[in-house]
C-alpha cells in the first residue's frame, strides 16, 4: 500500500510551472499571478473519496473523486476546461489522466523523503512541484 498522502503540505518547490501554464492556455497576466504564489494543499480521505484542495492567497481549487472511477472536472481558476478525469494508483503514485481540449494532460502525487511531489504534464511541458508537510502545533 502506498505511503498516506493525507495531510496539509505547504509548498518549497515549484519547477517549470510557466511552460505547464502556457501548454495548458493560460494568459500571460495569469501567469505572472500565478508565479508569485505560494501554494498550499490539503489532502484528506473519507472512506474511498479523496478530496485534493489546492490554496493560495489568489485562487482555491478543490477536486473529488473516488481512485479508479472516471469523473467530470471543471477546471475552474485554472484553464477552465471540461475535461475527463480518471485516477489510479500505478505503485507508489496517485495518477491523473485528464482527456479533453489539450493531449497527454494529468497529474501524479507521491510521498518520497517525506515529502510530498506533484507532477504536472500537459502536451510535453511538465511541472515539478514539491510539498513539506505542515507541522500540527
Amino acid at each position: 500500500m502506498p505511503a498516506s498522502l493525507c495531510g496539509t503540505w505547504d509548498m518549497i518547490s515549484n519547477v517549470n510551472l510557466q511552460g505547464y501554464m502556457i501548454a495548458l492556455g493560460i494568459s500571460p497576466h495569469l501567469r505572472n499571478i500565478a508565479l508569485k504564489l505560494k501554494m498550499k494543499k490539503v489532502i484528506e480521505q473519507r472512506g474511498d473519496q479523496f478530496i485534493i484542495k489546492t490554496t493560495s492567497t489568489f485562487r482555491n481549487y478543490t477536486v473529488s473523486f473516488r481512485v479508479g472511477q472516471e469523473f467530470e472536472e471543471f477546471t475552474r481558476g485554472l484553464d477552465n476546461k471540461n475535461v475527463k478525469s480518471l485516477v489510479k494508483w500505478k505503485g507508489n503514485k496517485m495518477v491523473c489522466e485528464q482527456t479533453g481540449e489539450k493531449k497527454d494532460r494529468g497529474w501524479a502525487h507521491w510521498i518520497e523523503d517525506d515529502k510530498l511531489h506533484l507532477e504536472l504534464y500537459c502536451e510535453g511541458e511538465i511541472c515539478n512541484q514539491v510539498f513539506k508537510k505542515k507541522v500540527k502545533q
